[in-house]
């Protein structure tokens, strides 16, 4: 592995964890709840980075300025914090790629969009808590990504300096977030990439297709 780096840093949904199974079966929840069928999971799962907003505008076509989007909003966190890891699961490779970075003693934690009452727990439940050096949520700083700040509170909890850091996400906004903190950044194709925009237009120093692939650039 390359020593010139100190770190790694990791979107949560789409990236380390595949959590569409479980906000896809909330957003369905309150679909049936409203006497509405359940919508094709393939349909909404591209959707899952982008949280309530994203998957309340595939489900309903409603945009945060439409007057139900805060009840539904409520509506579908109250189903995902019921049942936030029930067909969670790391990506497939994840696993290892965690456990190279802990061999070589380089840094990871996780900096994510997702509020920290539903972050936490979530962490918890796959059991990486005491393993992340730090663990960065939506509302942990008074920005969100695209906003650089959550990932650069990342690095100084970890103790690390970001410029020798990598981000990865699934997200333009994570690319864009991880830019601007000036660290080495890392598109997981793998992921849901929901945005309109492809990946390859994102402006990404790397692409990966495979949790495994990241340890080729280390």
């Amino acid at each position: 592995m390359n020593r010139d780096y100190q770190g790694v840093f990791f979107d949560l949904d789409g990236t380390l964890a595949d959590t569409a199974p479980d906000l896809v079966a909330a957003i369905n929840a309150v679909r049936i709840e409203r006497g509405l069928a359940a919508l094709p999971y393939e349909q909404l799962r591209p959707l899952a980075s982008a949280g309530a907003r994203g998957l309340i505008g595939g489900a309903f076509n409603y945009g945060p300025d439409h007057p139900e989007f805060e009840e539904l909003r409520s509506q579908f966190l109250g189903f995902y914090e019921q049942a936030l890891c029930v067909n969670t699961r790391l990506f497939e490779g994840m696993p290892e790629v965690l456990e190279a970075l802990e061999t070589q003693e380089l840094a990871w934690g996780i900096v994510t969009n997702k509020a920290a009452r539903l972050t936490d727990p979530l962490v918890q439940a796959l059991g990486l808590s005491e393993r992340s050096a730090a663990t960065v949520s939506g509302d942990t700083t008074p920005h969100a990504k695209p906003h650089p700040a959550p990932i650069l509170q990342a690095a100084q909890w970890a103790k690390v300096s970001a410029q020798h850091c990598i981000y990865v996400g699934d997200d333009l906004r994570d690319i864009q977030a991880g830019q601007a903190a000036g660290m080495i950044t890392v598109a997981a194709a793998y992921g849901y990439c929901g945005c309109e925009e492809p990946i390859d237009t994102w402006g990404a120093d790397h692409i990966i297709h495979s949790p495994l692939e990241l340890l080729k650039l280390l």
